[in-house]
């Protein structure tokens, strides 16, 4: 489960980025921009969302994509892992973030 302080500290952190705003769902909270979910946050890891074209630069800078259990096997959502060297870089974490923008566009 994910910790209120780590979610308050996700949404100062993509603040300068425009209107973020957080769901709870299923034990941790979705991350919200421009009406989109573009992220979660799930033990107190924040993850963003993710295409083919982005995974390739996610998995490059050593993310990894959220996984979970069902039925004995592992399932891999497009949700990669933000590094702590990102969330402590603001240009980085803009570039992640924007990355995750254009691939929650690309879905709709």
């Amino acid at each position: 489960m994910s910790s209120h302080s780590f979610a308050d500290y996700v949404q100062d952190l993509l603040s300068p980025f425009g209107l973020i705003k957080l769901r709870r769902m299923f034990g941790g909270y979705g991350v919200y921009a421009h009406a989109v979910m573009m992220g979660l946050i799930v033990d107190d890891e924040l993850y963003f969302k993710a295409n083919k074209k982005t995974a390739v630069y996610f998995e490059q800078a050593g993310s990894q994509p959220f996984t979970y259990q069902r039925n004995e096997k592992l399932v891999a959502l497009s949700y990669w892992k933000v590094p702590a060297d990102v969330l402590d870089d603001q240009e980085q974490l803009k570039t992640w973030f924007l990355l995750a923008i254009s691939s929650t566009k690309a879905a709709s």
